[in-house]
This record gives structure tokens, C-alpha cells and sequence, in this order.
């Protein structure tokens, strides 16, 4: 999955995760799914009714024909830049910056879905995307918006692992005297402190360590908590 950085008006620079093309395939499908379902639902009741004598292909035109055209139009405008493929992937369309698109601009993305998907089967839309670096169809590229995925990333920072060497030689074995609720507490403490420069918050808790521990630190205070976190993880991963 690609991402790339936007910076709003208040110069505030937000990391956009872009959805992935398996994604938005599938998002894609699964609209196309509940499109076919309107489609049959709606033929039988049109053909066990008086309206199929009445009015023909004109009645089938209107009722089939015109929610399907109209389908990625209105529900993307009316829902935030999701259809219920998308809101099942937990993807949407936002503008470049982040904001939500415009009526004009949803638009121009349904209209170029002629050239991007219905004329190609897809394939020019797909191969711009993969090309692109921010998840532009063509029809996104004309209205400048993307398709984002709002799925939280989790990584090492939020959980209990740490990174540590094979050849890691653990020096603290008093770590186990730690639940699992206090290392991530002791994590995100550390983590909060050590990216605002809180200096004095690392030596406290430092020192709150040690004293639970019952030891004397080697290092200096950020090299203990850090040596800490990756001797807790050695000892509960053997």
C-alpha cells in the first residue's frame, strides 16, 4: 500500500494511506454484486406486477436502468465518497488534501468511469493506479481526489514487540516481575516522552523501574527503559 503526505491549510502535514487496487477491486465487485441483486429483485417484482403491461420497457428502463447508472454517483455524494463496497473495504474518495470532495468533483469521476472501467474493462484504470503513486484513476486525476484507506496500521510502536537481534544478549532478567498491561504503559510513556524530548519524564520512569525491579541501571536512563522494553520481550518470546 502506497501513502503519501498532505499538507492542510493550518500547515498541518497528514499521512494518507492510498487504498490498494486488490482493495478497490473487491469494493468494486461487491457494488457490482449488490447492483445485479437490485436488478433481479426488481425485475421480478416489476414482472409479477401491473406495471410490467403497463408500461413496458419504459418501466424497466426507469426502475433498473437509472438507479444502476446513477449508483456510484449518489452514494458517494450522499455518503461521504462510499458506496457499500467501499464502506465494507473501509476505503473512500477524499480530495488531494484530504477534504471531502464536491458534488462537481464526484461527477467527473463517475463520468470518467466511461474510459477508466465500462470502455476497458478496468484496465486503464488499474494500470494509472498502480503508475500513479497516489491511487489516481484517470477520472481521479481529473477531479483531484484519491481513494484512501481508513484501516488503522498497526506496527511495532503499538504493541508489545520490539525489534531485537537473534544474537541479543538479554541483561535484566527482573523484567518478568512486569505484566504485559505494564510494558505497554511503560511503552507508551517511553515512546510519548522520548518523541517530545521529555527528558526528565524518562529519567522518572527510569527510576520507577528500577526501584520495581529492585536493581541499579548500567546505562543512562533512555538506554535502560530501551534495554528494559527489548529484555521483557526476549524473556516471554522464549
Amino acid at each position: 500500500m502506497d501513502n503519501f503526505q498532505i499538507e492542510t491549510a493550518q500547515n498541518v502535514t497528514i499521512q494518507q494511506n492510498v487504498a490498494g487496487v486488490g482493495d478497490r477491486i473487491l469494493a468494486f465487485l461487491l457494488d457490482s454484486l449488490i447492483m445485479l441483486g437490485y436488478i433481479i429483485i426488481s425485475s421480478l417484482i416489476i414482472s409479477v406486477t401491473p406495471l410490467a403491461d403497463a408500461g413496458g420497457e419504459w418501466v424497466y428502463g426507469l426502475v433498473l436502468g437509472i438507479p444502476t447508472l446513477l449508483y456510484y454517483l449518489l452514494w458517494e455524494t450522499l455518503w461521504s465518497g462510499r458506496t457499500p463496497g467501499k464502506a465494507a473495504l473501509n476505503i473512500r474518495v477524499v480530495k488531494l488534501d484530504g477534504s471531502k470532495p464536491g458534488l462537481g468533483s464526484f461527477f467527473i469521476r463517475w463520468i470518467m468511469r466511461v474510459v477508466d472501467i465500462s470502455l476497458t474493462s478496468g484496465g486503464i484504470a488499474v494500470f494509472t493506479i498502480l503508475f500513479n503513486g497516489k491511487g489516481q484513476r484517470l477520472g481521479d486525476l481529473a477531479a483531484g481526489t484519491t481513494v484512501i484507506s481508513e484501516k488503522k496500521k498497526v506496527g511495532l510502536s503499538h504493541t508489545l514487540l520490539e525489534d531485537i537481534p537473534q544474537d541479543y544478549i538479554p541483561r535484566y532478567p527482573q523484567v518478568t516481575v512486569f505484566s504485559d498491561k505494564d510494558i505497554q504503559k511503560i511503552k507508551t510513556i517511553y515512546r510519548g516522552a522520548k518523541r517530545n524530548g521529555n527528558h526528565n519524564v524518562i529519567i522518572k520512569l527510569g527510576n520507577k523501574i528500577a526501584s520495581n525491579m529492585k536493581v541499579t541501571p548500567e546505562e543512562t536512563p533512555i538506554h535502560f527503559v530501551d534495554r528494559v522494553l527489548k529484555d521483557y520481550n526476549y524473556y516471554t518470546q522464549q
